[in-house]
């Protein structure tokens, strides 16, 4: 099994910066990508940022230039940094991993999906 755990959320002023961090633990897994989501009330979820193994990024319109993704190897972690914050980017956020993970049964793909961490930003 693959567990995903979010950290970094919480309330910011407009034009501040967060930054999120997603720890990725259990089974030995090989990363085929690792994404942000977020979930604004009223709306669907929306991709905001992807990251491939490969080192390729890919970033919802409403973030380009804001938004970051990367990727620490060592620690097993994905994060999101996240500058010139606006209200219109308050949401849960939510990590995301597709991946392979070694089981008894051998490789398995693996869909896995952090529990979320609130961001507020305020006017």
């Amino acid at each position: 099994q693959v567990q995903l755990v979010e950290s970094g959320g919480g309330s910011v002023e407009a034009g501040g910066s967060l930054r999120l961090s997603c720890a990725v633990s259990g089974s030995t897994f090989r990363m085929n990508s690792m994404s942000w989501y977020r979930l604004q009330p009223g709306k669907q979820r929306e991709l905001v940022a992807l990251l491939t193994d490969g080192g390729d990024t890919n970033y919802a319109d409403s973030v380009k230039g804001r938004f970051t993704i990367s990727r620490d190897s060592a620690a097993n972690t994905v994060d999101l940094q996240m500058d010139s914050l606006k209200p219109s980017d308050t949401a849960v956020y939510t990590c995301n991993a597709d991946l392979y993970a070694l089981t008894d049964g051998g490789w398995r793909a693996v869909v896995a999906w952090g529990q979320g961490t609130q961001v507020t930003v305020s006017s």
